[in-house]
């Protein structure tokens, strides 16, 4: 008997040098395509937030237009433009690293990203832009999919807000990515976005809601987790605990979302739901299993880099093996680990 095709929704969350894993496991899933194919998994969509925006961008450029080692190229040399090899970034990048070890002990003074040229986002966007045809997106979107998400916050509303399929733009990316501590806000149709690390990281139910035609909804999610659920010891210095915060911080939106799914599955489940627009999803998580600080999300060492892509590459690899082994066990759709 055939095997029906499952559709996937890979959801990125975004946390600066760390999501250099992110882009680990999407490199591995592109290179895995005979893999995917046999056991009959097709993506459906990507979505992202901050650098997990970027990284679902590029990996979908690459599926989208059925270049799946484009993707791959794409993902290996963004981060590769990304890290710090020039003697004058890579002095500036040790500065940061220290000022950053170093609160634990001194109080900086605070400086807005409005108080000097906006050269970051300058270099970003030429990144993006050299990655990327923005121009050609529109194209290149299709009905049947793969869709694209990308999320980001208003500023003045304090509503999330999200970037579909023809909707990303340079700009849409930018925002997505704009931490307002670093970069200034990204204006859009004259309204300032900000990372949307603050409100959807990254976005879930955006996979599933309103997505007409019913079949049209992904059956598993595949969610790529950079920040950790837990840690082992209780934080105590000033910079443990502010990194434990944003940590929580970061997750509570993506526990918010999952718990959504989570209780619309249990609903089907006891028949409390029987409407067609609903279905069943699977959640899979593929997560970075190591308690990094804070600050090393601003790390961009290429050693650092390359470190949290090879990561991400056997993180995917492992999650892959567990995915299509004849007698996996169920996927959790309970419970997030």
């Amino acid at each position: 008997m055939a095997v029906a095709e499952r559709t996937v929704a890979i959801a990125c969350q975004g946390g600066g040098s760390h999501t250099a894993f992110t882009a680990g496991v999407l490199k591995r899933f592109l290179q895995e395509r005979a893999t995917l194919d046999a056991h009959h998994y097709r993506i459906g969509a990507l979505s992202g937030t901050s650098g997990g925006a970027i990284c679902a961008l590029l990996a979908w450029y690459g599926v989208v237009q059925d270049d799946w080692p484009a993707g791959v190229q794409g993902l290996e040399a963004f981060w590769a433009d990304n890290a710090a090899r020039h003697p004058w970034d890579a002095a500036l990048n040790q500065w940061l690293m220290a000022m950053a070890w170093w609160r634990d002990f001194v109080a900086f003074p605070d400086v807005s990203p409005y108080a000097y040229p906006p050269w970051g986002e300058s270099h970003l966007r030429a990144m993006l832009e050299a990655h990327v045809d923005f121009g050609k997106i529109p194209t290149l979107v299709r009905p049947e999919g793969p869709a694209l998400l990308v999320g980001a916050v208003s500023v003045l509303s304090g509503k999330f807000k999200v970037f579909r399929n023809e909707r990303v733009t340079a700009d849409a990316v930018m925002a997505s990515a704009a931490i307002p501590t670093i970069f200034r806000a990204t204006c859009i149709r004259n309204l300032p976005y900000w990372d949307g690390l603050f409100s959807q990281n990254p976005p879930v139910r955006d996979l599933i809601d309103d997505v007409e035609p019913p079949s049209a909804k992904p059956d598993e999610i595949w969610v790529i987790q950079i920040n950790p659920l837990k840690r082992r010891t209780e934080p105590r210095r000033i910079g443990e605990i502010q990194d434990r915060r944003n940590e929580m911080a970061g997750n509570l939106s993506l526990q918010q979302e999952l718990y959504h799914i989570r209780k619309i599955n249990q609903m089907i489940r006891n028949g409390v739901i029987k409407h067609p627009k609903y279905k069943l999803v699977k959640v899979r998580v593929v997560a970075l299993h190591e308690d990094l600080p804070l600050a090393s999300k601003l790390d961009r060492r290429p050693a650092f880099i390359e470190r949290m892509m090879r990561c991400g590459v056997e993180a995917a690899g492992a999650f892959l093996r567990t995915v299509t082994r004849p007698a996996a066990a169920p996927a959790c759709t309970s419970r997030l680990h």
